[in-house]
């Protein structure tokens, strides 16, 4: 690792306690709204544009082309579908028309539901987030019938049909491992950061990514705008099994996802710069498909490579926006004990700062 990030930067404690603040505004699955305006004050209190549509906030600086950043802001939740009825937000019957059985998340979902038991919960009003009340999960389990989750919670039955419930979270941290729900709200607190410390480009913060519907709206509005890129940098975090596997790498890439390969320049410059720099690097397809060798051996189905928001892209609107992802390799995925090493994270800042601030001062 290069000595030239390697020192923690002077300001790095504002970054954790920024992150905190935006864990602790609820953002579930289709009820990103709150989140977006808090995102929207924050950008316009240090003098960037925002524009605000539904399902997309758009950040624009002094230079607007120097830089094209996007990050999902919703979380893993639940959701009031009746009464005293409680579902996993993302595979509700009416956010399944995006979803293609593809995804880690669709998956995996169903192996993580005894994760969620004993989990601490607050329900929110969907487009102020004013507080409507604290629960815990008692039970999870699949309904094979709906193909989701169902959650038994104390406390909430109460709540009518259609009220967000997120999980009850705070950033923690022990030694050089940083622990929260961080899918994707790490991400969207690195642009807010790198807008604070001098980024002028272009950034879209996306609702219902987990549900596959976040490359629309980013889509649309390179439509409407009669604007393609091949600069796009799509910022989310990587889930791994292990510490081991995940400590591999500091930042993780990705030559190509389920729907399309990634051909941007800006993957190459971005594996050039990682080697430069001496920051270790790995590319999610090419482990999955390492990995899908050794579990034919085993007798077991193959992993998907994963859909991503980048990928969507980059098929509907064939090849005219390409870009690159840019990944944080976590352990304990969609859970509040997701883990992330502070390193990737500085690794990450001190990359999108060399390629988009001017002058650094990060």
């Amino acid at each position: 690792m290069s000595a030239s990030f390697s020192n923690e930067p002077k300001d790095f404690t504002l970054f954790l306690d920024l992150l905190k603040q935006l864990i602790r505004v609820p953002s579930v699955t289709g009820a990103e709204h709150s989140f977006l305006l808090y995102l929207k004050r924050e950008l316009e209190e240090i003098g960037i544009k925002t524009e605000h549509y539904d399902g997309l906030l758009v950040a624009s600086g002094k230079d607007p082309l120097n830089g094209i950043l996007s990050a999902h802001i919703d979380r893993h939740g639940v959701i009031c579908t009746g009464p005293n009825e409680f579902q996993f937000a993302a595979f509700l019957a009416k956010n399944r028309s995006d979803l293609r059985g593809n995804s880690l998340s669709e998956q995996t979902f169903q192996q993580i539901s005894q994760r969620y038991i004993n989990q601490n919960v607050h329900a929110y009003e969907p487009f102020s987030g004013g507080y409507l009340g604290i629960g815990k999960i008692t039970d999870a389990f699949l309904k094979e019938e709906i193909n989701n989750l169902i959650f038994k919670i104390d406390g909430l039955n109460h709540l009518l049909p259609g009220t967000p419930i997120a999980f009850v979270d705070k950033l923690k941290q022990n030694g050089n491992l940083i622990s929260a729900q961080l899918d994707n709200v790490l991400s969207a607190a690195i642009i807010l950061y790198l807008y604070q410390h001098g980024f002028a480009g272009t950034a879209f913060f996306t609702a219902q990514e987990e549900a596959g519907k976040s490359w629309r709206f980013v889509h649309e509005w390179f439509k409407k705008n009669k604007i393609s890129t091949d600069k796009l940098v799509v910022l989310d975090t990587s889930p791994y099994e292990s510490r081991e596997e995940a400590d591999k790498q500091l930042i993780v890439l990705r030559n190509k996802d389920v729907n399309a390969r990634f051909k941007s320049p800006l993957l190459n410059e971005l594996k050039q710069f990682c080697k430069k720099n001496k920051i270790s690097f790995s590319c999610k397809d090419k482990f999955i498909i390492e990995k899908n060798k050794l579990r034919g051996k085993d007798g077991l189905k193959p992993l998907s490579i994963g859909s991503t928001e980048l990928g969507r892209i980059v098929m509907e609107s064939n090849g005219q926006i390409q870009g690159a992802t840019l990944q944080i390799p976590t352990t304990g995925y969609h859970t509040v004990d997701e883990t992330a090493c502070v390193e990737s994270i500085k690794a990450i800042i001190f990359i999108l700062s060399s390629f988009y601030i001017k002058t650094v001062n990060i």
